[in-house]
């Protein structure tokens, strides 16, 4: 069998492998093993590449292998170490700036790959011009705009935006489409443009990303992941490498459709999130002033719960910040074994990226059936004896169906106001991440239990062992 038909065999195991992978990944309880099998399939893909990859000079005739094995070892070496060190030190509240980060480097190795490509080969095609070009673009964008995400997520970088950007946005991306397209036609004399591209890609994935704020991260990390993935699926067009391509289609549609079923969720327009609309910075139209809070000790909450039928539990971000996702899995196994029903309900855009809690709760192994999505978990809640909000905020304010002065106004959120009895669990009255209050803490039913998650976790199991 010659080498290229084993190469071709490689490309095919592991273009299977991340399809086989990706549809494990949508379920927290074979997400684990769809990941080691994609993993595997990028192996046999990369192992393959360096070992039969083969050169073919078409005027000689003479073959040659892939060189610098020295150059390419150590740098799988370096990237492997540092991925693994990376991933098993980072906390669960700072997934979303490792995926940001890592998801920048994909689009940063795209367009790389467009800038050696175009100053080593110099091609004088239309095609293979255009799809370097673009593969350049969207890679800087994918880099730039990822590199804001992650100083936004770690709250080094404030939102900025205004219309008088969101014109020159458009007008950036107009102008860098138009260039592509011109010097696509031109030939090695219009390449140094190509620098222009890199630069203008660079200011529009950093202006695009700028004014995006609030509760639009998830959102933002979603669709910058969709552009590596097609950044990625250009570098098989103009390799002709097909699990390149696989991979890059599979991660760039995902994306895409990620990102619109969370608009959807959101009861919003994808135009509406890149425009800015939705900033940390914006204001509910209502005021809270005058309106009191009413709160409840651990012996109380510990008495209201173990007495109910059915409790319902609404993680959010303060969930992962207090590394609460264990002592809350634990918190519930004890009220079932009280014969108390618990279940979690889980909204599309809780934490700072898409599937954030997913994660969480997924690492403490709550069983997969408990968690719940919101449209089927709201027409219960009214039913529901006790609903715990710990650490959400934005996703069961009321202030998205009543206050048309909210900045989230008509977004879909979970109706914990709708329940018999709340109890929510936060550190202080400070609040959400989209920078408005939260009616819900001021409904007659609801009672604040002050204090880290963990500990008053920790207390409340303790009490309901006392019970």
């Amino acid at each position: 069998m010659a080498n290229s038909d084993i190469l071709k065999i490689c490309y095919l195991l592991g273009s299977l492998s991340f399809i086989v992978g990706l549809k494990m990944l949508s379920r927290p309880d074979s997400a684990k093993r769809g990941n080691l099998f994609a993993a595997l399939g990028m192996t046999v893909s990369i192992a393959g590449t360096i070992l039969f990859h083969e050169n073919v000079n078409h005027a000689t005739g003479e073959v040659s292998r892939i060189g610098n094995l020295l150059f390419i070892f150590g740098a799988i070496a370096i990237g492997t170490l540092t991925g693994y060190l990376s991933a098993m030190r980072v906390k669960m509240t700072a997934m979303p700036q490792m995926v940001s980060l890592f998801n920048g480097m994909g689009g940063a190795c795209a367009a790389l790959i467009s800038l050696v490509e175009m100053n080593t080969h110099h091609p004088q095609e239309f095609g293979l011009r255009l799809i370097i070009f673009l593969g350049l673009m969207i890679g800087t964008v994918s880099f730039a705009g990822s590199m804001i995400a992650f100083g936004k997520l770690e709250e080094k970088i404030k939102d900025y935006g205004s219309k008088v950007q969101q014109v020159i946005n458009n007008l950036l991306v107009f102008a860098i489409l138009g260039l592509i397209i011109y010097i696509s036609q031109g030939d090695s004399t219009t390449d140094s443009l190509i620098w222009v591209v890199f630069g203008a890609s660079a200011v529009y994935g950093i202006l695009f990303v700028m004014p995006i704020g609030g509760a639009d991260m998830p959102v933002v990390i979603s669709l910058l992941n969709s552009f590596t993935g097609i950044a990625a699926a250009l570098g098989g067009f103009m390799y002709d490498n097909q699990v390149m391509l696989t991979g890059g289609i599979l991660v760039g549609s995902a994306g895409t459709i990620l990102t619109i079923l969370m608009c959807k969720a959101m009861n919003r327009s994808l135009w509406n999130v890149v425009s800015g609309a939705f900033s940390a910075s914006g204001g509910s139209g209502k005021s809270t002033e005058g309106l009191s809070i009413s709160e409840i000790n651990v012996t109380d909450a510990a008495i209201l719960c173990a007495y109910s039928q059915r409790v319902t539990i609404v993680p959010g971000y303060g969930l992962a910040v207090a590394q609460a996702q264990h002592t809350c899995h634990e918190f519930e196994k004890v009220l079932e074994s009280k014969g108390v029903e618990v279940t979690y309900a889980v909204h599309p855009v809780a934490g700072r990226m898409p599937g954030h809690m997913n994660v969480l709760l997924a690492e403490a192994d709550v069983p997969y059936p408990k968690l719940k999505e919101m449209d089927e978990v709201n027409p219960h809640l009214p039913n529901t004896d006790v609903v715990i909000v710990i650490g959400a905020n934005d996703v069961v304010n009321p202030a998205a169906e009543t206050d048309p002065g909210s900045p989230i106004y008509g977004m879909p959120i979970i109706k914990a106001n709708t329940a018999k009895n709340v109890i929510v669990m936060k550190r202080s009255m400070g609040k959400g991440y989209a920078g408005i209050e939260n009616e819900l803490f001021y409904d007659k039913k609801t009672r604040m239990l002050f204090g880290d998650a963990k500990a008053s976790l920790e207390k409340l199991i303790a009490e309901l062992k006392s019970v």
